[in-house]
């Protein structure tokens, strides 16, 4: 059966796509409110939909409970002007309940993550990725990356299940996207969306872009939401000095950065986040926090981008 229209099932619209940081009090258990600020500012700054409780909102690390009450409050937060997006995963029976949990909660749609730590063949990643789509009436956007890499005839597969919509790519494997692409365009009618989902997606977004992938996931619209939205703008408007100025004075320092610790793709966001004065605590374990002297450096790359926006920069 193939899936029905696009705009029937999740709409999203032009934007950066935004991956909130989950907010924990000083005792470390979660603080709704300041999540709730926390995604009410991505929102209002111009985020096109809200992926609640994914890998930068450390989906790893909270309880079923927790879970439910952060995708809540990213509803609550939204309240209907983009769409919001919660994470699930780990085995077939808890991402089933991880979806059902969202779906009660509010969601709009459903990121399915890797399950956990089996290396499954093609078969039974479709078998899973399925039975996640029949737990709800919420659209599914698979994610492919680490122990769930996808032939392109197993993507036909998934494109064909009712319920599946999509898929991000955090693999990074151009020629493969392409056969991807190539074999549900040709086997699959209707809409399917591709994300880019590498870390720091804007730094491969060009390159995706040629393929025909235009949605990307920014982390870096958690904390830097102007300079996030500039180099959205440019690269759609095709201000390639712009782009190329963000990347060069600010996206490849932060990547650079970013590779200094293992987590940081998560950490280091949260660092700046905190940066930008709100207090969303720590990364709960197994992930740990950046060493000052990062933390600083990050600071000075958030400075050296937002410099990059100003008129004069251009000169």
């Amino acid at each position: 059966m193939t899936p029905a229209p696009l705009a029937a099932r999740l709409s999203i619209p032009g934007g950066p796509l935004f991956f909130p940081v989950t907010a924990y009090g000083p005792d470390g258990s979660v603080d709704l409110d300041t999540y709730r600020a926390h995604v009410r500012r991505g929102v209002e700054a111009g985020a096109a939909a809200v992926f609640a409780c994914c890998g930068t909102g450390e989906f790893h690390a909270l309880t079923p409970e927790e879970f439910a009450a952060c995708v809540r409050a990213a509803a609550e937060a939204a309240r209907g002007r983009v769409p919001v997006v919660a994470g699930t995963g780990y085995g077939t029976a808890l991402a089933v309940r991880y979806a059902r949990l969202a779906e009660d909660a509010g969601a709009d749609g459903l990121l399915a993550m890797p399950p956990y730590l089996v290396a499954a063949s093609q078969e039974g990643l479709l078998r899973h990725y399925r039975e996640i789509a029949s737990a709800s009436a919420l659209p599914v956007i698979v994610y492919q990356r680490d122990n769930a890499v996808f032939t392109p005839d197993t993507v036909v597969g998934l494109a064909r299940t009712e319920g599946v919509i999509g898929l991000k790519d955090g693999l990074g494997d151009l020629d493969l996207m392409q056969r991807v692409i190539s074999a549900v365009r040709s086997e699959v009618p209707g809409d399917f969306l591709y994300f880019n989902g590498l870390p720091t997606a804007e730094q491969t977004q060009v390159a995706y872009r040629a393929l025909g992938v235009t949605l990307y996931s920014s982390a870096v619209f958690c904390f830097a939401p102007e300079i996030a939205l500039a180099f959205y703008r440019a690269l759609e408007g095709g201000d390639e000095a712009l782009v190329a100025r963000l990347l060069d004075g600010f996206y490849r320092p932060f990547v650079e950065l970013r590779a200094q610790g293992r987590g940081y793709a998560v950490a280091l966001v949260k660092a700046g986040v905190r940066l930008r004065g709100l207090e969303v605590g720590e990364v709960r374990p197994p992930l740990h926090e950046p060493g000052e002297d990062h933390v600083k450096r990050l600071a000075r790359v958030v400075e050296r981008g937002l410099a990059l926006l100003e008129p004069e920069a251009a000169r």
